[in-house]
């Protein structure tokens, strides 16, 4: 491993997959490790060998890969009571999944010694002595883990500094001290952690959970009273509220202590990590999550806006760029002059010489919004509203009618059918089409009175269908927001429609959507000639 100043300790693929309703395949485990590998991680930790097939699985398929960076850990218990570490089975186990360092918890709180384990104090740290000889003795690197370790430490400081003694007499390369329970406060880190570095001499870590909201916060304060490994899990997985969330830990580790956790460059790696993993373990990404979210870059306050356009700095605290996430600029009743042209620029449209044009840009979207549209989710119904106010749009079909009926079945089934009159290019068209309900139903209407003339719709194909209701009070009389998001296969792009009907609602979102395909295969059709 090359030089850094603190050290990664991944445990997605074991304490990250306690957490619930997340299961990883044997090749999930796999592709997971190698991305954390390229990441740059240092410490691997597989799972527990022997409690489940999948973890033997795990161990037995890394057996013969080599990783270009991390080192592969396995993880267990210290031996049981009244035996040998040479005769526990378990120990055994662990050194038979070949891997180069094994970490092992122990009991640091006399609680859990005289209730969970039902042994004597002593017997408790000769387990823990025992065992990690026994390891360290067949070439193991060995991370203890201290368990409870704080709570421990706040009910009987020393007996829970004698179980942590023990470890390092027997020559653990790591000292862990493992906030469990999730209930231990930042402001306690540096005083019992002071008390740990004049007891021990050995390398220490934090293990935090994150029941009282402060995982991340005591992995950052025990980094910076000397801790020099820290265990947590990627986007903060984990049983109950979850681990240390090592996404966030490792920029504000980075960037505002300064010391090395990463390769140089790699940070910029930062939000593909964090949504690789999140993809793999069928979790939406938290788009509040920080550093990597979708919204943690987003402005959408006029003031805010302006002053972002000036210097990022005033309201970013780092650039977006430094963890690969991106700057974005939201649009809504809340928007200022700057909101739009921000947006438009991300566009590639300049409004800075529209004049007159830009301002009625600004009247229009805040009066749509009055009237319940919103463009925040919805950016190519905005890039649309600012095209047509500036000229920049044909008009590719017009609207004569519509017709939408769905129809009950004695089967108890229902199936809709929809009528479509358009003019397309001085053409009349007429198309009929079913579908499984109204929007459906449409949606296949007007693509097919469409095709002839555009066979680019064709690929068309709509992806999600989103509906608000805005006033709840008004009963059935209610105006609705639809929210439609497309794709044709290459890019997805999301519309927006109100109405008090929903139909008409959708119709609008659905003629959005198609207006900005056709919109944007014109434009890249012009530039590609212009090449």
């Amino acid at each position: 491993m090359e030089s850094k100043d603190v050290l990664i300790y991944d445990t997605t693929l074991r304490d990250g997959e306690q957490g619930e309703f997340i299961s990883f395949s044997l090749e999930d485990k796999v592709r997971i490790a190698q991305r954390l590998d390229d990441f740059g991680v240092d410490y691997i930790e597989g799972g527990w060998p022997g409690s489940n097939p999948k973890a033997m699985g795990f161990f037995e398929r890394m057996k013969g890969h080599t990783f270009n960076h991390a080192k592969l850990s396995a993880f267990g218990s210290t031996r049981r009571k009244n035996i040998t570490a040479a005769e526990d089975t378990q120990l055994l186990t662990l050194i038979e999944a070949g891997t180069p360092v094994v970490a092992i918890f122990g009991k640091s709180w006399d609680l859990h010694v005289r209730e969970a384990l039902r042994v004597s104090e002593e017997e408790n740290v000769a387990m823990i002595r025992d065992s990690v000889a026994f390891l360290k003795s067949h070439g193991r690197e060995v991370v203890y883990d201290a368990e409870h370790f704080f709570d421990g430490y706040k009910a009987n400081p020393a007996y829970a500094l004698e179980t942590i003694k023990a470890a390092a007499d027997a020559g653990a390369d790591f000292i862990v001290l493992c906030d469990t329970n999730g209930g231990t406060m930042p402001t306690e880190i540096p005083a019992i952690m002071a008390e740990v570095k004049k007891a021990v001499k050995s390398p220490l870590g934090i293990h935090a959970h994150n029941d009282a909201g402060m995982a991340v916060a005591n992995s950052f304060i025990a980094v910076a009273e000397g801790a020099v490994q820290v265990q947590g899990v990627m986007n903060g997985y984990g049983e109950r509220c979850g681990n240390a969330d090592l996404i966030q830990i490792i920029p504000n580790v980075e960037i505002k202590q300064n010391k090395r956790m990463l390769a140089p460059g790699k940070l910029k790696e930062l939000t593909s990590v964090s949504h690789f993993v999140a993809e793999i373990a069928n979790i939406p990404p938290d788009p509040r999550q920080p550093y990597v979210g979708q919204t943690v870059f987003a402005h959408k306050g006029g003031i805010h806006v302006s002053a972002v356009r000036r210097n990022p700095h005033t309201y970013e605290h780092i650039g977006p760029e430094e963890v690969g996430n991106v700057r974005r600029v939201l649009v809504s009743e809340l928007s200022g002059q700057s909101n739009v042209y921000s947006k438009a620029e991300e566009l590639g449209i300049d409004l800075t010489k529209a004049g007159e044009e830009a301002k009625n840009v600004v009247r229009t979207m805040k009066d749509l919004e009055a009237d319940g549209y919103q463009f925040e989710g919805a950016e190519a119904s905005f890039e649309l509203l600012i095209k047509k106010a500036l000229g920049h749009h044909r008009t590719f079909f017009q609207l004569k009618s519509f017709r939408a009926i769905t129809y009950g079945q004695t089967t108890g089934s229902w199936t809709a059918e929809a009528i479509v009159r358009l003019n397309v290019n001085g053409e009349d068209r007429h198309t009929v089409a079913d579908g499984d309900g109204p929007v459906n139903a449409l949606d296949r209407a007007l693509r097919k009175a469409l095709e002839h003339d555009y066979p680019l719709v064709k690929r068309v194909h709509l992806t999600d269908f989103k509906v608000r209701v805005l006033d709840a009070r008004s009963g059935t009389a209610a105006k609705v927001r639809v929210l439609i998001e497309s794709s044709d296969g290459e890019r997805t792009w999301t519309t927006v429609g109100v109405s008090e009907n929903i139909i008409e609602a959708s119709w609008r979102a659905l003629v959005d959507s198609i207006d900005y395909q056709l919109l944007k295969a014109e434009e890249e059709a012009a530039a590609t000639a212009k090449a």
